[in-house]
């Protein structure tokens, strides 16, 4: 956006030096994505760039690597992605299920102790994920649960929910209560004001939530490799295998499509949070 002409030189020499800074750190957590990209495209086994690739030639750039990850001899990635898919699913379901009622509970001026509520529920973002997975290990393997799916859902749900709590909580801190006192005093339950009152109203936070919990989910490792077995490997996993044993740019193919994944999640949330806004009455 310009500058008003009446702006100062200083404020403007000021604005200037803002956007190059910006535009350097963004450069600089990009730049590794630069290379990642036309790798995936290579039609090489190697992770070079090869005389063809620099020349522009078509016969240097393939989609062997994208087929080979999904047609590749015994296919671990289509395992690996059914897992992480199924495994992202129950377990986004889970988070949002229990985050929004945790942050419809603490909105509420009578409860007690939300403070410390919220600090127990926001641990897993803060604890290091080295030792909640030692800790969710030695629990899943007491009660039968480790190296199953099971336990590798209820671990993420540990894991996203605290996304869920925060968005959902973020969303009712401009929610007007009075609304749904209104909605009692007409003779609705409880139940019928959240499903068809506060639900419709806090959804963007909901979804969003959701988003950032399937995202932790899908892209989680650390935790996976302590519940996981032979038939739980997701893609992650599958990525640290081939990275240690076989190295190939089919994990680039991976990776790409991972990046992609993230930034249409990133960009939904913003829509979505910008749609709040919307609903709840602040312009920007």
């Amino acid at each position: 956006m310009a500058l008003p002409s009446y702006t100062e030189t200083r404020y403007k020499i000021w604005h200037y030096i803002y956007l190059t800074i910006c535009t350097c750190v963004f450069i600089f957590l990009i730049a590794p994505l630069f290379v990642i990209f036309p790798l995936s495209f290579s039609h090489d086994e190697f992770l070079i760039f090869s005389e063809k690739m620099k020349r522009l030639d078509p016969d240097g750039f393939s989609l062997r690597w994208y087929k080979d990850m999904i047609w590749g001899t015994k296919n671990p990635w289509g395992l690996a992605a059914k897992n992480s898919l199924m495994i992202a699913f129950f377990s986004t379901i889970g988070s949002v299920i229990i985050g929004t009622l945790a942050a419809v509970g603490l909105s509420s001026r009578h409860m007690p102790f939300k403070g410390l509520i919220m600090a127990i529920l926001i641990s897993p973002m803060i604890i290091p994920l080295i030792i909640s997975g030692v800790a969710i290990f030695f629990f899943m393997a007491k009660v039968g649960l480790a190296a199953t799916h099971t336990g590798i859902i209820l671990a993420h749900i540990i894991l996203g929910t605290p996304f869920v709590v925060i968005t959902v909580t973020a969303t009712l801190s401009g929610f007007d209560h009075s609304i749904t006192r209104a909605s009692a005093s007409l003779g609705s339950t409880p139940f019928n004001t959240f499903m068809k009152v506060t639900l419709p109203l806090i959804l963007p936070g909901v979804i969003s939530g959701g988003l950032f919990a399937f995202v932790t989910s899908f892209d989680e490792v650390v935790v996976v490799l302590f519940l996981a077995g032979l038939d739980n490997t997701t893609i992650p996993i599958q990525m640290w295998v081939g990275l240690r044993e076989q190295l190939s740019p089919t994990i680039l193919a991976v990776a790409t499509c991972l990046i992609i994944l993230s930034t249409l999640v990133l960009i939904s949330a913003e829509l979505l949070r910008r749609r709040s806004e919307r609903l709840r009455g602040i312009n920007r």
